[in-house]
Formats: structure tokens, sequence, C-alpha cells
């Protein structure tokens, strides 16, 4: 059961509108780094969680709602920053910063704009969509809720990880105080949720409840192969040294060591396709048809 307020979670405030900067949000919305991504994956991996300690399950509700108030923060700031914006405006927050405009597609500002424009007009009545820059609908490829505590934990830091990247990137795009001043919050919880989360993992555990699921009998592994790092390199060469190639590992169960990845199975040989396939006669083993 959940309850609104329909007060926002932080102000929002836009001086300037600009839409180009509008189309940048909607990635901070809908993209793979966006807010819906981690309200949906903390939501599912809290309805899916098993196990008597309801901490971590009332942790991720409290985070996933909280995400909720995320969303309706940047669906305002989109649409305040389509409102009264011209068409043809082409001063564009991502001519001043070159990672963006490449990223976000500013190299086109007119067309992008006019078309981003568009769309929101025409769908929404120039509001925010559930998609990315780019339009493409969020489709929930990206949320991880695997039912393993510690694997959702993992997968949440770099969630919020990606999601404060996108923020920083768009907090140095911006040119309104307002929309600054908002991203600056929405960096602030990202660095809240990234330690929130290795908080939980070092409660489970930590590198001690490694490997991922830690109730799987490790001697049953080839455990030859549980602590070596291939190398892949043509000739034979090994990788530089570092902490993943020698000294104990992490969990404390194995030490680290390096070999040349060399084949140690044999050359797969399938057997005759099947009759009605479609393949080559001789693939089935029969002579071709008259």
């Amino acid at each position: 059961m959940y309850f609104h307020d329909k007060r926002l979670q932080y102000p929002v405030r836009v001086e300037t509108p600009d839409p180009l900067f509008a189309r940048q949000l909607q990635q901070a919305i809908g993209g793979v780094e966006g807010e819906i991504r981690v309200c949906l994956q903390y939501f599912f991996q809290a309805w899916g969680a098993r196990g008597p300690d309801t901490k971590y399950r009332d942790m991720l509700l409290h985070t996933a709602t909280e995400e909720i108030g995320h969303i309706e923060m940047l669906a305002t700031a989109v649409a305040l920053n389509l409102d009264k914006a011209p068409l043809s405006l082409q001063e564009s927050t991502a001519a001043a910063n070159p990672v963006v405009n490449a990223v976000m597609g500013g190299e086109r500002p007119r067309h992008v704009v006019e078309g981003m424009l568009q769309r929101h007009l025409l769908s929404t009545g120039l509001a925010a969509m559930p998609t990315n820059a780019d339009g493409v609908p969020f489709d929930c490829s990206h949320v991880y809720a695997s039912g393993n505590l510690a694997a959702d934990m993992y997968a949440n830091v770099t969630a919020e990880a990606t999601g404060r990247t996108l923020a920083v990137r768009l907090f140095n795009a911006a040119h309104d105080p307002g929309m600054k001043d908002m991203l600056s919050f929405l960096i602030a919880r990202d660095t809240m949720h990234q330690q929130q989360w290795l908080a939980a993992i070092e409660e489970l555990g930590g590198a001690a409840a490694l490997p991922i699921p830690d109730s799987f009998d490790q001697g049953q592994e080839r455990g030859e192969f549980s602590y070596v790092f291939f190398g892949t390199e043509v000739g034979g060469a090994l990788p530089p040294d570092g902490r993943h190639t020698q000294g104990p590992s992490l969990d404390g169960k194995g030490s680290f060591s390096t070999m040349q990845n060399t084949p140690m199975g044999e050359e797969p040989v399938l057997g005759p396709a099947r009759e009605g396939s479609g393949a080559q006669a001789r693939q089935i083993g029969k002579p071709a048809a008259g």
C-alpha cells in the first residue's frame, strides 16, 4: 500500500525553458541509467525478497518509493523546460559541453529539438514521457531482481553509480540555476544510495560472502579454475601483475594465479540435421532430391 503527497520531494524551478535540456532529462527518466529503472528494480527486489530478516526488504521499499519522487521531479522539470519554449530555439545546454553534446545528439540541435518537441506535443501535450533521450520507451530490460539479496545489492551499487554519472553530466550541461539545484539534490541522493547498498553488502558478509550464491558447495566446482585469471593474448603473453593475479582471493578461500587460456576441449562436431529442417541434403546425410 502506498500514499502520495501533492508536494514535490525537492523544489523544481526553471527560469529559462530549454527544450533540448528537456530531451536530455528524459534520459534520467527512462534511460538505462534512469529513475524508472532503479525504482522498478528496488520494488521487484523487495517484493521477491525471502527470509526471516525483513530489514533489507524494508530498505528496498523505502528507497523504491523515494525514487517515485525523483521521477515526479524530473517529469516536472521536463514539462517546465518545454513550457513556452519556442520551437526555433537554437541555444542549447549541449553546446557548452562536448561530452553531452555527443552523447545526447546535440550535434543537430534544430533537428533534435524540433523532433522531440513534436513528440512531446503530439503524445503528451508538452509533458514528460516514459522514454529515454531518443524517445525509445523504457522496456524493463535493465531491471535486475535475482532473488539473491547480495547479488541484488551489487547490482544496485552499479545502478546508482551509472545514475550518478548521468546526473553529473546533466549538472555540467545545465545553465539554469534551478536545474543545477535540483540535480545537486539528486546527485547527493545517489551518493547516499551507493553507500547504503555497500553497507548492506558489508552486513551480508562482504567479500566473505563471495562467491554469490554462498549457499552452493564450492567442493562441487572445478576448484583448480576458481581463482585463476585466464590470459587470452595471442602469442601467450601473460597479463601484467595486479591484485587479481596474485595473492589471496578476496573471499579468503583461495589464491590468485594466472595461466594462458588454451583449448581443453575437442572441436565440436554436431550430428546430422533433421529431416524437414530445411537443411541441405548432405547435412542430413542423404542424396539431393531430383
